[in-house]
């Protein structure tokens, strides 16, 4: 093993150099051919764990494997040297290299700090040293730090001296006093270099920081400041920055600012930072009361020095006041017949404010009844420019508008009422133009008809309305004795009761009038229509129902069914549905043989009449009314069935309505006139009897005539006069037939001689009825009803 270490090999290289760069040949050295070297499989070894070399066998140079930095590899060691090994195997030879790196000036010199700081009294006396820290090199031999020098200046130098180790040290000497005033800090740059190829410096910053001492007085920039501040300045705006500078440093330089003698309104409106002598405001500023501020300020350093100064503030006007509207008179209420430029109000316009801010204009609402007239010095007159209504408008809440000219404009406003007062120039007025009223009849008395209303557009006793009615009359009596008016509300009573049958309607005249100065009045036309209630029941106009032996019509045996035997005749004195009057058989003696038309009362057979029925017939017909409750009354009819009318005249032939009715046929005249006599003698027969029975049960004897009834061609054709008979009693009938017809029907026109009514003893004093009048004896209203009933039956033929 000894044999086989054979010698070393010392090489070189300089550091930095790039990865791959050769660094030797080993060939020479170990004697050996490339051949050899590859067959021996030669190999380079590191001692260390990091392989700083690599052989290449193909050519016997050793490379570098990466960039080596001999600083970082072997620090300030020198030489720095790198140890490894070649192994040659077949037979094993070991072979020790060594490879100096070789420093090159890849480092400059460095100080500890980038900064070095220095704080030096003004008053320091010279000559005075300050040592120094000196720059050192990673680098070696000549590329290591060679000497330092100092930036020139005036206070400074620089000066290096050498230890017994032979190591440098610098110092730094004051050469002259420093005033801090003038040089607070002084900045000097400390260098080193070193002696490679090229030159490497190194570089150090020295701050020398001049204390102080407190040798000078605050001083400001300014004695006076001016400055302009716009009132109402919110608080906190600063109005001006003030400072004093202090040559000094530190406590001796620390300024404090403060009031000196202020008024009250200034420490008021206005503070000062006491730090950094700002004076903002603190209050209100108004120009209106203050417009401008001498501010004295004082300023002190921490030694108790001092020095002052005046801000003058000058207040801008803006225009924060608006306008004031001043009411300096007012007449209201205001009579609505004032007369044109009647002076309503008087006001004047003020504004604190001054220039354009403090001029005024003044408006009021446009469609109004009044004007403005400007007066002197800022007043104002309100005057009536259009008559006035009070009913159109009461009051008037007036808008004076006051604006100021200036930016932006400002506005007040001020309302001013204005009452119009009454006077009397409204008459009342009725709410419609006529009234018409509604009055149940048979009304209790003192019943609330209805009511009227007036409105007075004026006001209070102008408003207050009367009602009263008018003279008039109803029925020929006077209006007062029908109706009431209640002369403060207008209710309209009825004073007595009112009957429909009297008087359907009335109207009256309803007066209303003010209570004004003088009154005015206006009337209106109240019509009160009566409605009618069913108080009256059907009244049987034929036939008579007058207490007396109902008359007998007289039917032929031979007559078919639809003859008509006779018409009940009804009226009823209400009116409207009250009036409505319908029919119905009661009772019969032969209930199947009669009908009566619901409508028209007509009594007509139901069928023919055989020999088998009764010869005296009694028909009770019921007449019925549509008021409510519905009133009736009853009619009883006689009917006689009598032989003699001869069949051929009895049966019905239907004539076209367009047809012309024929002359009549004299001989059946005469026929029905016979048969007419016959029944008219049977029937006053069976009356004279009815009276016999009566009066004898009265005890009571009337003479009667027996009657006669002349029969033959001799008989008058019309209806007989009154006179042409010679019996005391007796009808007078005439019996109207169409031609070719044998359907006959009768009509009563008048007795021809008086009717005794069998009444109670009050009343049995029976009047005898003239021929000229041609009236019957009535009771109360049966007079009046008579006449209609002749005036009906006159009028009314049925043919």
């Amino acid at each position: 093993m000894c044999g086989a270490i054979c010698e070393s090999f010392h090489y070189s290289v300089p550091e930095e150099k790039k990865s791959g760069s050769l660094v030797a040949n080993v060939l020479k050295d170990l004697k050996v051919d490339v051949k050899e070297l590859s067959a021996r499989r030669a190999q380079l070894v590191s001692e260390g764990t990091k392989q700083y070399f690599q052989l290449d066998p193909h050519s016997g140079n050793v490379l570098l494997n990466g960039r080596i930095d001999r600083e970082a590899l072997c620090g300030q060691k020198d030489p720095c040297i790198v140890l490894s090994e070649i192994m040659l195997e077949n037979p094993l030879q070991v072979h020790r290299i060594e490879v100096e790196i070789e420093d090159v000036n890849d480092n400059s010199p460095q100080f500890s700090k980038k900064e070095f700081l220095f704080e030096i009294p003004e008053h320091m006396p010279t000559n005075t040293r300050f040592p120094l820290e000196t720059a050192q090199d990673s680098d070696k031999g000549e590329n290591a730090v060679q000497n330092h020098t100092l930036s020139p200046n005036d206070h400074f130098r620089l000066d290096v001296q050498s230890h017994r180790d032979g190591t440098n040290y610098a110092e730094l000497v004051l050469q002259k006093q420093l005033d801090r005033e003038e040089n607070a800090q002084l900045f000097l740059i400390l260098s080193a270099v070193d002696g490679g190829n090229p030159k490497r410096t190194g570089t150090a910053n020295i701050v020398i920081h001049v204390l102080d001492a407190n040798d000078n007085f605050p001083q400001f920039e300014d004695s006076v400041y001016k400055v302009k501040l716009k009132e109402n300045a919110p608080r906190g705006t600063v109005v001006n920055k003030v400072e004093a500078t202090d040559r000094d440093l530190g406590s001796n330089a620390d300024v404090t600012y403060s009031f000196s003698q202020e008024s009250e309104n200034v420490l008021k409106a206005f503070s000062l930072n006491k730090h950094t002598g700002e004076l903002t405001v603190a209050g209100t500023v108004d120009y209106e009361e203050e417009r401008n501020y001498a501010i004295n300020i004082k300023a002190t350093d921490g030694g108790g020095l001092s020095a002052y100064c005046k801000v003058i503030v000058d207040v801008e006007d803006s225009n924060d006041n608006a306008p004031e509207v001043t009411l300096k008179s007012l007449t209201s209420p205001l009579t609505e017949d004032s007369p044109t430029d009647t002076v309503v109000a008087l006001f004047r316009i003020t504004d604190q404010d001054s220039g354009d801010n403090g001029r005024t204009a003044c408006t009021t609402e446009a469609n109004l009844p009044f004007m403005l007239k400007v007066s002197v010095n800022n007043y104002y007159q309100l005057v009536t420019q259009q008559p006035l209504d009070r009913e159109r408008v009461s009051e008037y809440n007036i808008t004076i508008t006051a604006t100021d000219w200036g930016s932006p404009r400002l506005t007040s406003t001020r309302i001013i009422n204005v009452r119009i007062s009454d006077v009397n120039d409204n008459a009342p007025v009725f709410e419609k133009s006529t009234y018409e009223m509604q009055l149940w009849e048979n009304n209790i008395p003192g019943l609330l008809i209805g009511l009227v209303q007036a409105r007075d557009l004026d006001t209070e006793q102008n408003a207050k309305v009367a009602y009263s009615l008018l003279p008039g009359k109803v029925s020929d009596q006077p209006v007062s004795s029908y109706i009431s008016i209640n002369s403060e509300t207008g209710n309209l009573y009825a004073i007595r009761s009112v009957d429909y049958e009297q008087v359907k309607d009335f109207q009256v005249t309803v007066s209303a009038v003010d209570s004004g100065s003088p009154p005015l009045s206006s009337k209106v036309i109240v019509r009160v229509l009566i409605i009618d209630e069913n108080d009256n029941a059907p009244f049987i106009l034929y036939p008579l129902q007058n207490g007396t032996s109902p008359s007998n019509d007289l039917v032929p045996r031979g007559a078919e069914a639809g003859y008509l035997v006779t018409k009940v005749v009804a009226v009823d004195r209400d009116s409207g549905q009250n009036s409505w009057l319908s029919y119905e058989l009661l009772k019969a003696t032969e209930p199947g043989l009669f009908s009566v038309g619901v409508q028209n009362g007509e009594v007509k057979t139901v069928r023919p009449i055989n020999k088998r029925d009764t010869f005296k017939q009694k028909l009770i017909i019921g007449v019925r009314d549509n008021g409510h409750p519905p009133q009736s009354t009853s009619a009883t009819l006689s009917i006689l069935l009598v032989d003699g009318f001869s069949d051929p005249y009895m049966k019905m032939v239907d004539i076209p309505k367009d047809e012309v009715v024929e002359e009549e046929d004299r001989t059946l005249t005469m026929y029905l006139v016979i048969c007419l006599a016959i029944i008219s003698f049977i029937f006053l027969i069976s009356m004279l009897a009815f009276f016999a029975i009566k009066i004898h049960k009265r005890r009571k004897f009337v003479e009667s005539s027996t009657l006669n009834f002349p029969v033959g061609p001799n008989f008058p054709e019309n209806c007989g006069d009154a006179d042409a008979g010679s019996l005391s009693r007796a009808y007078n009938y005439e019996v109207c037939l169409a031609g070719g017809s044998l359907n006959s029907e009768f009509r009563f026109l008048r007795p021809l001689f008086p009717v005794f009514s069998v009444e109670p003893p009050q009343s049995q004093g029976a009047q005898r009825i003239s021929s000229g009048s041609q009236e019957v004896p009535n009771h109360g209203a049966e007079g009046q009803i008579m006449n209609q009933v002749r005036i009906y039956l006159t009028s009314h033929s049925y043919c």
